[in-house]
């Protein structure tokens, strides 16, 4: 059987095409650019249909925000990115709320009475989610990509030898919780093993980074990535907000929007973290990296929760975007 007309019209520009997608363009748009550069006429419908048979093949779902007119895809990258921001940096401490969170990354303002060292955080986390969503694009996670990011997130840190920034940790470091009303102080792994144990990990995360078909494939593999990373602790400080960066690659990869444990379930998040860490105790070279526990179904059901934020961002994003076409191109008139 003969193939369609938008098939065999396609198929020559199907990497270009999928670039163009990658970048955020909508159906539409993606037509008409190609149609400008090599003198054709293809239809947005055309491409819709294109995509929708060669998609599955290529890295399974499109991009959470693929399709969406311009400017409602650009306002919905930067709510994310504002909540994500906020919420992690938070966890950590930093004060500034979401509304000036906002202020600092949109307006550039400075918030009086917060620190340079929290604005400094909240620009930093912004420019990591940047290197995350350039990793999209490529093959595989890098240990010069893990570098590049905590230099990121660390930026404007102050430079000492035992605290690198965008190298492993050079001391030992580790976290205090209570036991049956003790205080008890577990550590990370040792910064001997820590190159040995990121080659796994790295490994580890890298073979599984596109299989994400569905919701639950990326529930299970982002909670593997964060509590495998927390566990082994590589750097020196800013580990959380790395493990929830990274965690997020394959969700995005295989077409949803990150997830973003918020500021309301930080002690929740940190119960669950030490009483897994407590439980399988410090990580060694030849250990596995994630040995079962019930704490891991836990923290997956926790994350589950907290995936409703950002879904009901692009939901609502997508509502819009329909009823402005609706609004645009209206059916046929009956009389």
């Amino acid at each position: 059987m003969p193939g369609k007309p938008y098939q065999s019209k396609l198929q020559p520009y199907e990497d270009e095409l999928f670039s163009f997608l990658d970048q955020g363009l909508s159906y539409r748009q993606a037509a008409e650019a190609l149609n400008h550069r090599h003198h054709l006429s293809i239809t947005h419908n055309a491409v819709f249909s294109f995509v929708k048979t060669r998609r599955p093949g290529r890295r399974g779902r499109r991009l959470f925000y693929e399709g969406l007119s311009p400017d409602i895809r650009d306002a919905l990258v930067k709510q994310i990115a504002a909540v994500w921001t906020h919420d992690s940096t938070a966890i950590e401490g930093n004060t500034l709320t979401l509304g000036e969170t906002v202020k600092v990354l949109e307006l550039g303002l400075t918030i009086s009475g917060k620190s340079l060292r929290e604005h400094q955080e909240v620009y930093g986390h912004a420019r990591a989610i940047e290197l995350i969503y350039r990793m999209i694009q490529q093959p595989s996670l890098t240990e010069a990509d893990l570098f590049g990011l905590h230099r990121a997130i660390m930026d404007k840190s102050p430079m000492d030898i035992l605290n690198p920034v965008g190298d492993w940790k050079q001391d030992f470091n580790g976290t205090t919780g209570v036991i049956e009303g003790k205080s008890v102080y577990m550590e990370y792994a040792s910064p001997i093993d820590v190159p040995y144990l990121m080659t796994r990990w790295l490994k580890d995360f890298n073979n599984s980074l596109d299989s994400v078909r569905k919701p639950t494939d990326a529930l299970a593999l982002y909670t593997r990535a964060h509590m495998s990373f927390v566990r082994i602790h590589p750097f020196f400080d800013g580990n959380g907000r790395m493990a929830r960066l990274i965690a997020n690659l394959p969700v995005l990869r295989g077409g949803y929007p990150p997830l973003v444990i918020p500021q309301e379930k930080r002690s929740e998040y940190i119960d669950l973290l030490w009483e897994y860490q407590n439980a399988v105790g410090k990580i060694k070279r030849g250990a596995q990296l994630l040995p079962r526990h019930p704490a891991i179904a836990r923290f997956r059901g926790m994350v589950q929760e907290t995936w409703k934020q950002t879904v009901t961002l692009v939901e609502d994003a997508r509502r819009r975007d329909t009823a402005r076409s609706s609004h645009d191109h209206p059916g046929p008139r009956r009389d």
